[in-house]
């Protein structure tokens, strides 16, 4: 029923990390937030802590088509004591699904993608990568019948990704610091660590891909 000072509303989706949910804080202000509560078996207590210095990053970061995180906590014992981050609930579709439901053409679509190459360029310059860019992280909201492209879990990733061993890049691929389809091959490499903002823009490039030929560069089955 609820997490910390947020009530849940209802659940939005699943991920690799963890559930998101609709949620809302009414004190000491009324607010619709999306809440993402982390998986079980997290090094909890590091991966906030690791949160809370990159918070200061993210907090500076100010642009139209990145959703904010708003706050970070622990739940306590009776849930397990998981780490939970709260962000601005966008309400939206993947940027593939809403491209191809309303049969937009090369070059709306290029026009879409534009400002979601800004975003993330916009957070490069804040010293932040994302690290898990793909159309489910890239919603569309139409606001006064505009599309917005808005980029969704920046800096979590990153927050959560540095508590996992090696075998645990293995053992969880796909869902704990990436999808192998969109990631860089530097990132996929078993102990990586010298990740840097190309990684993001190679995961861009798969997401245009798929975005201009419905289909991504590499098979999935044989890929992973």
């Amino acid at each position: 029923e609820a997490i910390g000072p947020y009530r849940i509303l209802s659940v939005l989706g699943e991920g690799g990390f963890g559930v998101v949910y609709a949620a809302e804080r009414r004190e000491p202000i009324r607010q619709r937030v999306a809440l993402k509560l982390i998986k079980p078996g997290m090094d909890s207590r590091a991966v906030i802590a690791r949160f809370e210095q990159e918070r200061q990053a993210l907090a500076v970061m100010n642009h139209p088509n990145i959703a904010r995180v708003y706050d970070a906590g622990v739940t306590d014992e009776a849930l397990g004591s998981r780490p939970y981050f709260v962000m601005e609930h966008v309400p939206g579709e993947p940027i593939t699904d809403y491209c191809d439901r309303h049969n937009l053409t090369l070059r709306q679509r290029l026009e879409l993608f534009i400002p979601v190459c800004e975003a993330v360029q916009h957070a490069h310059h804040k010293g932040i990568i994302h690290r898990d860019l793909k159309p489910s992280n890239i919603l569309v909201t139409v606001t006064d019948g505009k599309p917005i492209p808005k980029v969704i879990d920046f800096g979590i990733a990153k927050a959560v990704a540095k508590s996992l061993t090696d075998m645990t890049i293995f053992t969880e691929v796909g869902q704990l610091i990436g999808t192998p389809e969109y990631m860089s091959p530097e990132q996929a490499e078993m102990g990586a660590t010298d990740i840097d903002t190309r990684t993001d823009v190679y995961s861009l490039g798969v997401v245009l891909y798929e975005l201009l030929t419905g289909a991504l560069p590499f098979d999935s089955r044989s890929l992973r």
